[in-house]
């Protein structure tokens, strides 16, 4: 556990990805107005996740499908990729909550020597059109939890699968194959988000 300027960050490693929503659920239902904002560092295992608005799918790979209660459509997650967890009081900061999507953006897109963009009604990262990093939020009382996954040096076969992030067609890259530096990644995004959040 570090802590960059207000943030706790917590690298947590590898980890199951329906225990630690349960815990961002505990965090953000038992948090109090001085409780620290917290950033959680981690990968998960193989598995598609599915936000608040998608459809079912169907694979036929043998990964696991689950539901979730953040915002957006389908995605993976898998080995090799960073997630970043924001556990913010947005209230506190006097962020609202397009604005907390647009800073987590701004912050991979700094992450990415400014080769990142942004897509007009399709939320995430996205580098010469094809999706980067994926975002899904979720905001109780003020408080937000899930955040962004930033694909870095992974095994993108399964998002052959699905339709990511809801869009048909939609191309998936990594920092490896664009060229982009994978040293020190959570380091340099968790300095990145918080400057973004300081803003």
């Amino acid at each position: 556990m570090t802590l960059v300027d207000d943030i706790v960050v917590k690298r947590l490693g590898r980890v199951e990805y329906a225990p630690t929503v349960d815990a961002m659920r505990t965090f953000t239902r038992e948090r109090g107005e001085a409780t620290a904002d917290e950033l959680w560092l981690l990968q998960h295992p193989p598995v598609y996740t599915l936000g608040q608005g998608a459809a079912p799918v169907s694979v036929a790979n043998g990964i696991p499908v689950v539901q979730t209660d953040r915002g957006g459509e389908v995605t993976y997650h898998g080995p090799g990729q960073v997630v970043a967890y924001a556990l913010v009081d947005l209230s506190r900061r006097g962020i609202k909550v397009k604005e907390f999507v647009r800073r987590l953006e701004q912050a991979v897109i700094d992450l990415l020597d400014g080769r990142g963009t942004r897509r007009a009604g399709a939320p995430g990262v996205y580098v010469e059109g094809a999706k980067i990093a994926a975002l899904g939020v979720r905001v109780v009382r003020g408080r937000s939890y899930h955040g962004l996954a930033l694909n870095v040096d992974m095994d993108l076969a399964p998002f052959g699968a699905i339709d990511p992030c809801g869009y048909p067609g939609l191309k998936v890259t990594q920092m490896r194959d664009a060229g982009l530096s994978c040293e020190r990644v959570e380091e340099r995004l968790a300095a990145s988000i918080a400057r973004q959040l300081d803003a």
